[in-house]
């Protein structure tokens, strides 16, 4: 970086000040961590030094302080490493389908749009809403989000998967017990991603865009709607004014799709990344949210959970997230409960 011509290629001196940028994101924080460690070593033997009772003890009381302070910075530093794939620091385009069971399907894909949402402000992650379909009666048959921030994709892959439901419905007014399905799929934005598509393959067409977004978004056909037919992945995206910006998203986000199930396959992972989800149907989630009889929240994969279901839907998933990123894996016991 530092050679007088580093700039003349400007899109490779870009990349190479990303990298750069990258590793002093890991150096950094692991110097601080390190200098840390070795000012707590002082501050205990300055403590067990200390001869007056009443200052050992707020010595001790320091160190223990600084201890769990450093632990919580190296637990996050520990995290982030696992972060290291080829895309996790990208942005991601994050899906939501209603599944099977209709309104209250639709309902249950809105909530967790909702839930996704408080995520991102709670971590300082931005979203903008790429593709939008409302539900016949109430909440979404399906919505994708762009959404960027640090290491977006990275975190959000974790939450692949069919999400289930289980409550008293609010639609039925002999308020029974119903159970409800959501996809959700996430993808990296990749801005030149390496997929060959044929023109021949793809069916494109045009529509008014839905929802609110001003009188030439709704009465011109300016969202497009992209199908790679050998594969059937769709793609589609009308928040942009031109329906040429739309179809340019709308390819990155079809191109991102079918890269996302080649590397799949190409690793032998396509059972689990893609297995994980199936259909969108009993027996294939990754995680439960039972509101009645109980109150459950509980991954399937990590078998992390909480009873707290209120702060879940507000966006408190990290927990989660970390659990599938740290590897945990949960075996069935035969304690466990099943749902009826």
């Amino acid at each position: 970086m530092t050679q007088p011509d580093f700039w003349d290629r400007k899109e490779s001196a870009q990349r190479d000040v990303e990298e750069v940028s990258a590793l002093r994101g890991k150096i950094i924080p692991f110097r601080e961590i390190q200098s840390r460690v070795e000012d707590l070593n002082v501050l205990i033997e300055m403590a067990q030094e200390e001869a007056d009772p009443a200052m050992r003890a707020a010595a001790l009381n320091d160190v223990h302080k600084e201890f769990a302070s450093v632990e919580a910075d190296l637990d996050k530093f520990e995290l982030r490493q696992f972060l290291s794939g080829d895309f996790d620091s990208n942005p991601a385009f994050l899906t939501i389908h209603a599944g099977a069971g209709g309104t209250e399907s639709c309902d249950w894909a809105d909530m967790l749009l909702r839930m996704y949402q408080r995520w991102m402000e709670r971590n300082g992650v931005r979203s903008e809403v790429v593709d939008l379909q409302e539900g016949d009666e109430a909440g979404v048959k399906s919505v994708t989000l762009r959404v960027t921030g640090d290491y977006a994709y990275g975190y959000l892959n974790c939450e692949r998967g069919v999400h289930r439901l289980v409550r008293i419905s609010p639609f039925d007014s002999n308020k029974r017990r119903h159970t409800s399905f959501a996809s959700v799929d996430v993808v990296p934005e990749i801005e030149d991603a390496a997929v060959e598509i044929d023109e021949k393959d793809l069916k494109i067409d045009t529509y008014r865009s839905g929802g609110k977004g001003g009188q030439n978004v709704n009465k011109v056909e300016t969202a497009v709607r992209i199908t790679h037919i050998p594969t059937g992945v769709i793609a589609a995206c009308q928040n942009e004014r031109s329906q040429l910006k739309n179809r340019v998203t709308a390819m990155k986000m079809l191109k991102a799709k079918l890269m996302q199930i080649e590397a799949d396959k190409k690793q032998a992972e396509v059972d689990r990344q893609y297995g994980e989800k199936g259909d969108i149907a009993w027996g294939s989630q990754i995680r439960s949210y039972v509101f009645q009889p109980y109150q459950m929240v509980k991954d399937l994969r990590t078998g992390v959970q909480t009873s707290d279901i209120q702060a879940v839907m507000d966006g408190d998933i990290q927990d989660f997230i970390e659990g599938k990123l740290r590897g945990l894996t949960y075996k069935k016991g035969s304690n466990d409960e099943e749902d009826d």
